[in-house]
């Protein structure tokens, strides 16, 4: 029987594997041909802020065709990514209770919209700003030319960032919710915290002060946010009568 139980969990898991594979599959086959394009549109931060005639250049044969590719690859797997959790989800909601369902859901759904926020708040705002000081703090006699597939990591490497410093509120709501740390404990904790987000500012950001501030306050305001929300959390299951013993 235990064995049966086993198989039963990893054909489902396979299934869901499959559907995954095949959810990222099929928007990455129709963005494919709207590749540079999509390359047009990511690079536009970097272009608006080289000086007349700078231009972006490629040192290795294959770039120019790969690096299209890779931001087809992203975007596809971005694309998909509501569908990906949803598998990740109905492999494990069968072990879950009504409540635990809902509650999931809703975590699920706002990290999601949090890590999108996170990473237009990066492209929009951020990547310009730091481009901007880059290439203004340039020597005299320098021609600033970036490598695609340098500027690309770069582009990535930030977007993640704060798409994942933006889940600050998840965390602390469900870290109160559980009662893993105290409401208290997390509202004595904010010059610690204060510091701490300029220390991740100062580590996932170029080294620049503009761009270190423009992840270190967010993620303090989110952290607030989080304590705020956290707050009204407990207070309502405070106020919630607890069910007479049997």
């Amino acid at each position: 029987m235990e064995q049966d139980g086993f198989l039963s969990h990893f054909y489902e898991l396979r299934t869901r594997f499959i559907r995954i594979i095949a959810g990222m599959l099929v928007p990455l086959l129709a963005i494919l041909p709207f590749a540079n394009e999509l390359h047009g549109f990511f690079v536009t931060p970097l272009l608006n802020q080289l000086p007349a005639g700078g231009q972006m250049i490629a040192t290795s044969v294959t770039s120019p065709f790969l690096i299209p590719l890779k931001i087809a690859f992203y975007v596809a797997v971005a694309v998909s990514l509501p569908h990906t959790l949803y598998q990740v989800w109905k492999f494990f909601q069968p072990g879950l209770y009504p409540k635990e369902k809902l509650i999931s859901v809703l975590g699920v759904v706002s990290s999601v919209i949090l890590f999108v926020i996170g990473a237009c708040f990066a492209f929009y705002l951020v990547i310009p700003v730091v481009i901007k000081f880059i290439v203004g703090t340039a020597p005299e006699g320098v021609a600033v030319m970036t490598e695609i597939g340098s500027y690309l990591d770069f582009l990535v490497s930030i977007m993640l960032a704060f798409g994942i410093s933006f889940q600050t509120p998840i965390i602390v709501v469900a870290i109160a919710a559980l009662g893993i740390v105290e409401l208290k404990t997390l509202r004595e904790i904010r010059g610690y915290v204060v510091v701490g987000a300029f220390v991740v500012g100062a580590i996932f950001t170029p080294p620049d002060i503009i761009s270190q501030f423009m992840l270190a306050i967010p993620l303090w305001l989110l952290y607030e946010l989080g304590v705020f929300i956290a707050m009204l959390v407990v207070a309502r299951r405070a106020a919630v009568p607890a069910l007479p013993d049997a």
